[in-house]
C-alpha cells in the first residue's frame, strides 16, 4: 500500500530554507516530514519535547483563557 504524502503549505526547509517543499506523511505508525527538494526527513518522536515556557524579558499583552 502506497502512503500517502501532503504537502504542508508555507512551511520552510530547515535545511535547504526552500518554502513549500515538505510533505508530511506515516510511516510505520510514525509521524514524518520530508523535503522534496533536499531530501532532510524528520521523524516524530517518544521524547518529551523540551519545555517551551517564555523568557521573563518577553513582552505579552495577555493570555486568552476561553471558559
Amino acid at each position: 500500500m502506497a502512503t500517502r504524502k501532503r504537502f504542508i503549505a508555507g512551511a520552510i526547509c530547515p535545511k535547504c530554507q526552500s518554502p513549500d517543499t515538505l510533505a508530511v506523511w506515516r510511516e510505520n505508525d510514525v509521524d514524518t516530514v520530508g523535503c522534496v527538494k533536499c531530501g532532510f526527513t524528520q521523524r516524530q518522536t517518544d521524547q518529551p519535547l523540551a519545555d517551551n515556557k517564555r523568557s521573563d524579558s518577553e513582552n505579552i499583552i495577555g493570555i486568552f483563557h476561553p471558559d
